[in-house]
């Protein structure tokens, strides 16, 4: 059976959350000792150590997953005591998600602490190429907010370094492996969407942002359909990326785009840019121009670009 540390190192290598349960305190008897440990993958798999029996691992390893999800720790006292007992006790208490009962003849009470470990979210960005101040100022939130920020970018000018920086002229965003902690923003100003966007559909990302126009969003959602991609990645997908804020600037629009992630990712609803409009031209409901007060739609050569009134270049 491998050791801890080489359980912690494949984990953490494979970017796998986990938890590690910790038995910091014993009263009464129980065979169990302080620092006796239980690593918990999250499918709740015991993949090293114990906690001194079966008895008491059964609902530690349902805490240790819940901590997981939560992504915060937990000090879990566990009661070691007979039926009656802990009928008793569970009567004369309210009820508390840090305290279990397990009935059992052994007596005592363990304190456990459970510390969850989650690998970095990622924030990758993939651009066109060139000089993009929205991809520079989302690198900047990114890292202020704690992100691994990635820049997959052919030719880029930036003055904020990345964490990781892919420069690879036809690098394949597919060949990392992603997950739900992962945040994809695609950049690539209509040259490239619908390939990288049909590329990421084959993963379980947490986000994919498009930052387009609504023409440009519409267009490159019927592109994806024709391409068979799932509908389910198409609903998930937010397009165009960002709260609904009213930006204007590129640090605004990258603000919007970045407060959009954090609420995807504490599970807050929120109002996307445009999300109305873009639905009404995916449907081809009505042939008309789509709302766009305040904006210029601007395409040159194939490359899409929403630019605010009076801002160009």
């Amino acid at each position: 059976m491998p050791g801890f540390g080489e359980v912690i190192h494949s984990l953490e290598s494979q970017r796998k959350p986990y938890a590690i349960a910790t038995i910091v305190r014993v009263e009464g008897s129980s065979i169990a000792k302080p620092g006796f440990k239980i690593v918990v993958d999250q499918d709740g798999r015991v993949l090293y150590g114990t906690l001194g029996g079966v008895c008491p691992e059964g609902p530690v390893i349902s805490v240790a997953m819940q901590a997981i999800r939560d992504e915060r720790p937990r000090v879990l006292t566990v009661h070691l005591v007979g039926p009656e007992e802990s009928l008793k006790m569970m009567a004369d208490r309210p009820p508390s998600e840090d305290e279990v009962f397990v009935e059992t003849f052994c007596g005592g009470k363990l304190e456990i602490f459970i510390e969850p470990r989650l690998p970095r979210r990622r924030l990758i960005v993939v651009a066109q190429g060139g000089r993009d101040d929205v991809e520079e100022a989302l690198i900047q939130f990114g890292k202020v907010l704690g992100f691994e920020t990635w820049s997959i970018n052919p030719s880029p000018v930036l003055h904020v370094k990345p964490d990781v920086l892919i420069t690879d002229l036809d690098f394949d965003v597919g060949s990392i492996d992603l997950g739900e902690r992962d945040h994809v923003v695609v950049l690539t100003k209509g040259g490239r969407d619908v390939e990288v966007l049909e590329k990421l559909s084959r993963k379980k990302v947490g986000y994919v942002g498009l930052v387009a126009s609504r023409r440009r969003v519409a267009h490159d959602i019927e592109q994806l359909r024709a391409l068979g991609v799932p509908e389910e990645f198409i609903r998930n997908l937010s397009a165009p990326a960002g709260i609904d804020i009213g930006a204007y600037t590129p640090e605004e629009v990258a603000l919007s785009v970045m407060a959009e992630i954090v609420a995807r990712i504490r599970g807050v609803k929120v109002r996307r840019k445009g999300e109305e409009e873009v639905a009404e031209m995916v449907k081809g409901s009505e042939a008309k121009e789509p709302e766009t007060t305040g904006r210029v739609e601007v395409q040159l050569s194939g490359t899409d670009c929403a630019l605010p009134e009076g801002r160009g270049g």
